[in-house]
C-alpha cells in the first residue's frame, strides 16, 4: 500500500507532466510564429509525450486503487529570443523533471514500495534519454546558429519526428 505522502507526490508529478505538455506547446507556438515548422513539430511531439507520461501516472495510481486529482498550473513561459534559448530552457525543464522523478524514487525506496520503484524505473531511463536529446540538439544549434542553411536542414529533420509510445 502506498503511503499518503507517496500518493500525493505521484499525483503531483502527474500534474507536473501535464504542465510540461503546456510548456512544450508554448515552445511550439513560438517556433510556429518564427516559421520554424520543424522545430514546432519537435515540441508538439514532445507535448504529446508529456501527456502520455501524465497518463502513465494516472493509470498507475488507478491500478493501485487511488484517485488522481487534477490541478491547475502556472502559465508556461511564452516569450523567447531564439531557437537556442527555447532548447536551453527545455533542457532546464527536463533537468527539473529528472530531479522530481529522483525525489519520487527516493520516497519509494525509503518506504520500500517496490511496485512504485519498478514503475519509476521507466521514467528514470526516459529522463536520461530526454536530457541527452536536448543536450545534443543544443550543441547542434550552437554549432550552426548563424548558418541559415544548416538551421533550415535541422528544422526539416525535426519536422519528421513522430510520437512513439515506447
Amino acid at each position: 500500500m502506498v503511503s499518503e505522502n507517496l500518493h500525493e507526490a505521484l499525483n503531483d508529478q502527474m500534474n507536473f507532466e501535464f504542465y510540461s505538455a503546456h510548456a512544450y506547446l508554448a515552445m511550439a507556438a513560438y517556433c510556429t510564429a518564427e516559421a520554424y515548422d520543424g522545430f514546432a513539430n519537435f515540441f508538439l511531439v514532445q507535448a504529446e509525450e508529456e501527456r502520455f507520461h501524465a497518463m502513465k501516472f494516472y493509470s498507475f495510481l488507478s491500478d493501485l486503487g487511488y484517485r488522481s486529482t487534477i490541478d491547475g498550473f502556472n502559465r508556461p513561459e511564452n516569450e523567447f529570443t531564439s531557437i537556442l534559448e527555447v532548447f536551453e530552457k527545455a533542457l532546464v525543464h527536463e533537468k527539473e523533471v529528472t530531479r522530481r522523478i529522483y525525489h519520487l524514487a527516493d520516497i519509494a525506496l525509503d518506504e520500500r514500495e517496490h511496485a512504485t520503484m519498478a514503475f519509476l524505473k521507466w521514467f528514470i531511463d526516459e529522463q536520461v534519454e530526454e536530457e541527452s536529446s536536448f543536450d545534443t540538439l543544443i550543441n547542434k544549434i550552437r554549432r550552426i546558429e548563424n548558418d541559415s542553411n544548416a538551421i533550415f536542414m535541422l528544422d526539416s529533420e525535426l519536422g519528421s519526428r513522430k510520437f512513439n509510445e515506447a
